[in-house]
């Protein structure tokens, strides 16, 4: 049932916060806040507690729509509790992000944004493939409304944009999944979307590449890849502080925990003729997003290029499907959500003292506001993978385990450090060294860093720094999911893209 708590406890503090509106604006941030914490206390419940003998740490299975074989069926193991605490983490970061920069409709947006974490519980959860589906529209829909309502100057273009993009390959995993249980249907007379049956079935042949392929191009848009990827840049660029802390640190790893758990066991043999196209589009990624990242003078768009970039090392090392590179996909998941949250959070802090990103009409704030430059070179050194932080642990074992499996892609995609390192230097200089130019821009409102926020930046720096000094803590509790997973699939899959 402590499944059931987690998800409900967001969908009625959310309601809650959307109605404490009429009493006080104050209210629903505060219950917001108290929300999440709870559910932060409950995840932490669920990290003493033993796995069964399947792996799973708590599960609940009912029966939902039995006429169709649809349960309610939740889920969770070492690998979806770690993005359970990222998301509940992120959560409360994305609270305090807000706490000054909401002043309209917070009761709504509050609703919208504990609607959005509720979805995506349930999506890193779901284990029946059509509540799966459920929750994934769950998350987007409030999403939708957090960046066309509180967004910037083109909020509505980027929010229809976003709407559309994962509406439509959302769809097409929607077939996907109908699909598979129709096959179900052929083989067993019995309809099922129970993820433990659909492992079971034979997805060879063209029928079950065409279902794969629905899966990955979903999951792909979310991550971002290229070529599914110019989404994300518009809706960084116009979401508030908060909208772009939930995307960059948990939207967006909802599509690579997608292709772990789904997308390639669900489609082993499919899986294995594709990887190599899927390495090869992930090296792609990281070098044109890298690329692309240094024609911004935006510096949201330039911080989402750069997020696109390196979610490539996650595609990477799924699709080289060994335990050094699964284990470095997961690891970039978890600390790239908290670096490119802080950056987020960094930009949105800067838009909102100076009222614009152009990094053109910025420079010489070192002096300015010192703790802000300090906390943006510790996140930007983080970002560039700096031994020490949890994600140099990331990309070197996805490097690591991805050149055991294709040399080739794994030195093109090595080259994306090297670019990493040059564009993350050049925004510091651009934004706090040289001249300052006051003249650009209205800087009566220009602070440094509050107490507040100065206490949400210190505990992501404390999550990278224990991810890079102990991550063995982290890695211990994906371990056991990973070699179940590989055992199911066999060595084919590395051994198909080393060939």
């Amino acid at each position: 049932m402590i499944l059931v708590y987690l998800i409900g406890i967001l969908f009625v503090g959310g309601i809650f916060a959307w109605l404490s509106e009429r009493l006080d604006s104050r209210y629903p941030r505060i219950i917001a806040l108290v929300t999440i914490l709870i559910d932060l206390f409950l995840m932490i419940n669920l990290v003493q507690m033993e796995p069964s003998a399947g792996g799973w740490i708590a599960s609940i299975e009912a029966p939902w729509i039995p006429r169709f074989g649809i349960s309610f069926y939740l889920a969770v193991d070492g690998l979806s509790l770690l993005l359970l605490l990222l998301t509940g983490f992120l959560g409360v970061i994305a609270v305090g992000s807000a706490w000054e920069d909401i002043q309209e409709r917070t009761g709504f947006f509050y609703f919208n944004l504990l609607w959005t974490l509720a979805g995506v519980l349930g999506v890193f959860s779901a284990l029946d493939l059509f509540l799966f589906f459920f929750f994934w529209e769950v998350m987007l829909i409030p999403m939708y409304f957090i960046i066309a309502i509180w967004g910037h100057e083109n909020k509505n273009y980027a929010a229809m944009k976003f709407f559309i993009f994962t509406q439509v390959t959302g769809m097409l995993m929607l077939v996907s999944i109908i699909a598979l249980a129709f096959l179900n249907f052929s083989e067993t007379g019995a309809f099922s979307f129970n993820y433990n049956d659909l492992l079971r079935l034979e997805t060879s042949g063209l029928m079950g590449f065409w279902m794969m392929l629905g899966f990955f191009v979903s999951f792909t848009t979310k991550l971002p890849s290229v070529p599914f990827h110019s989404w994300l840049p518009d809706a960084h660029s116009q979401a508030p502080t908060a909208g772009s802390v939930i995307l960059a640190g948990i939207l967006l790893k909802t599509g690579a925990y997608g292709l772990i758990r789904f997308a390639v066991p669900l489609f082993p043999e499919a899986s294995v003729s594709f990887a190599p196209f899927a390495m090869a589009l992930a090296a792609f990624s990281i070098l044109y997003c890298a690329k692309v990242a240094f024609a911004q003078t935006d510096i949201k768009r330039l911080i989402a290029y750069t997020s696109v970039s390196h979610m490539g090392f996650v595609t990477l090392g799924v699709y080289a499907w060994n335990e050094l590179a699964l284990q470095g996909a997961v690891m970039t998941m978890l600390a790239h959500g908290l670096s490119a949250a802080a950056l987020f959070m960094l930009a949105g802090g800067l838009q909102h003292r100076i009222h614009t990103r152009n990094m053109e009409h910025m420079g010489g704030f070192w002096v300015k506001v010192p703790k802000m430059a300090v906390v943006a070179v510790f996140f930007s050194v983080a970002a560039l993978g700096m031994p020490g932080l949890g994600n140099f642990i990331g990309e070197f074992l996805a490097l690591l385990g991805a050149f055991q499996a294709n040399i080739l892609f794994t030195v093109i995609a090595a080259f994306g450090l090297i670019f990493a390192s040059v564009y993350s230097l050049w925004v510091i200089q651009q934004v706090f060294h040289g001249e300052y130019r006051n003249s650009k821009f209205d800087d009566s409102h220009l602070s440094d860093l509050n107490n507040r926020e100065m206490v949400y930046f210190f505990a992501m720096m404390i999550g990278l720094v224990w991810m890079g000094m102990y991550p063995q803590s982290f890695l211990n509790f994906s371990e056991p999911v990973i070699a179940e997973l590989l055992s199911n699939m066999g060595t084919s899959l590395t051994t198909m893209v080393r060939n």
